[in-house]
């Protein structure tokens, strides 16, 4: 009887999988893999908070594959060396796997199905992760997009709601022995931080379908007003099952059509919103793939003259959430307690970051990268060119969120703030807003004061914009 691998990466579901589905088609024994390779990443290894989140997903498709007679087999080393040794072990005769669009991940694949197939092994990959490959999509020049709302409306021609692939209803896998235990891949912390991320999530495919229909059930009818209050759970907070595969863009989409075909027209929610959000997503992954150096290299390159600065004191300052400015604070300390913060958060504290501080949007990338569950390449790249004005699409330099009127108008009973700043939470809301009108109350408190006065920084972020402009 002929046995296939099939390949798990950031692909950790069952339903929806068509490299599941097709190895399920073609074979009789499948043997699911899943090999820590981390050193292949290149430079941009999983941080701390995304191996959190992986040690669990796997966890919880080993329990959805034991449920169906098979197994999650974990292996640790050099991919292509650890496949052949597996198919030299089964006798397996195909490896199935998802595509990725990492620039270090596709010249791997690259190679690998290419000694695959050399070796007589068949070597099949699918799309798994987006509506549209990135080379699918092209101007009428035949080049790639580098504006989003063009991109959208090309894209959104091509999306249908098509249901999607049901999840296999069991499994047969051949003997084979050798496989790590989960702990020995040390994803987790040695020191335990994550109390916070636990309370917060509930990583794998059952998490992420719950979470979806919450979203639906509670959100979804006014997430278009409600997505910009932090606050609020009006986000469906889906990126980090979306980065690891827990739930595709195709059953997003499905279930949202569904939601919607079966309500009344006076309470039909209208999805295109949220729809469009999720096409942000595919066109990071867009412009990763056409323009593949943007993770550190301005998209924009006049940009590479622009004067920014070198702080480091003040770079921490920023990661601890200590600058003295509550809502980029409070931001960052829910990114370090749960490991998330709230889309409109982000653009403040980034906005901060790179035109407050003039501190390059690199610090920024990076160290949401560590420390976000959802850290995505394509998703991190595009959102942090953008705030800093040298990526596709990007807002403006010269727009420079106020954090102060920020918070006013998104928060403006200070709940967001003072869930985060518990030092300040009795705080009159006024003095919410901007504590350093009341130096008693930053005494009392133990709250900083304003590492840089707002207005005078946002001025001369503006003039390092225009010099640069000139130069």
């Amino acid at each position: 009887m002929s046995t296939a691998i099939v390949w798990f990466r950031r692909d950790l579901r069952l339903a929806d999988h068509p490299a599941l589905d097709a190895a399920c088609s073609a074979h009789e024994h499948i043997l699911p893999l899943y090999i820590h390779a981390p050193q292949e990443d290149g430079p941009w290894a999983p941080g701390g908070a995304s191996r959190w989140w992986l040690h669990h997903s796997l966890s919880s498709l080993d329990t959805q594959l034991r449920e169906r007679g098979s197994a999650l087999h974990l292996a640790q080393g050099d991919s292509l060396s650890t496949l052949r040794d597996l198919i030299d072990r089964t006798g397996a005769s195909a490896v199935y796997w998802h595509r990725q669009y990492e620039p270090a991940v596709i010249t791997r694949d690259s190679a690998i199905k290419a000694a695959l197939r050399e070796q007589g092994i068949e070597a099949h990959s699918f799309n798994a992760a987006l509506w549209c490959e990135p080379w699918q999509i092209e101007t009428k020049q035949q080049a790639p997009y580098g504006v989003f709302t063009p991109f959208w409306r090309n894209l959104r021609t091509r999306l249908d709601a098509a249901r999607p692939l049901a999840a296999p209803a069991s499994l047969r896998s051949p003997a084979v022995d050798g496989g790590l235990p989960l702990d020995a891949l040390r994803l987790l912390p040695s020191i335990r931080w994550d109390t916070g991320m636990q309370d917060a999530w509930q990583p794998g495919e059952q998490g992420a379908q719950e979470l979806l229909e919450i979203f639906i059930d509670d959100a979804l009818g006014d997430y278009a007003q409600a997505r910009d209050l932090p606050a609020r759970h009006g986000t469906s907070r889906l990126s980090p099952h979306l980065h690891f595969g827990e739930i595709s863009p195709r059953q997003i989409h499905h279930e949202l059509a569904e939601r919607a075909s079966a309500a009344s027209a006076r309470r039909r929610p209208d999805i295109e919103p949220y729809l469009r959000e999720l096409g942000w997503r595919e066109f990071a992954h867009h412009l990763l793939y056409h323009f593949p150096h943007t993770p550190t290299e301005n998209y924009n390159e006049k940009f590479n003259g622009f004067a920014w600065t070198d702080d480091a004191a003040a770079l921490e300052r920023w990661q601890r959430g200590q600058t003295g400015i509550p809502l980029v604070d409070a931001g960052m300390r829910e990114l370090w307690h749960t490991g998330w913060m709230h889309n409109r958060v982000r653009m403040i504290v980034a906005s901060f970051l790179t035109k407050n501080l003039r501190l390059h949007w690199r610090h920024g990338a990076r160290w949401f990268w560590d420390t976000l569950v959802d850290a995505d390449l394509a998703n991190n790249t595009l959102g942090w060119q953008w705030v800093a004005g040298s990526g596709a699409d990007a807002a403006p330099y010269f727009r420079v969120f106020n954090p102060v009127t920020q918070a006013q108008k998104f928060d403006p009973q200070g709940q967001y703030l003072r869930r985060w700043l518990p030092e300040l939470a009795s705080a009159p809301l006024p003095l919410l807003f901007e504590p350093w009108k009341d130096p008693a109350l930053l005494r009392r408190s133990g709250y900083p004061a304003p590492m840089v006065d707002v207005g005078e920084t946002r001025l001369a972020a503006l003039d390092a914009w225009q010099r640069m402009r000139n130069g």
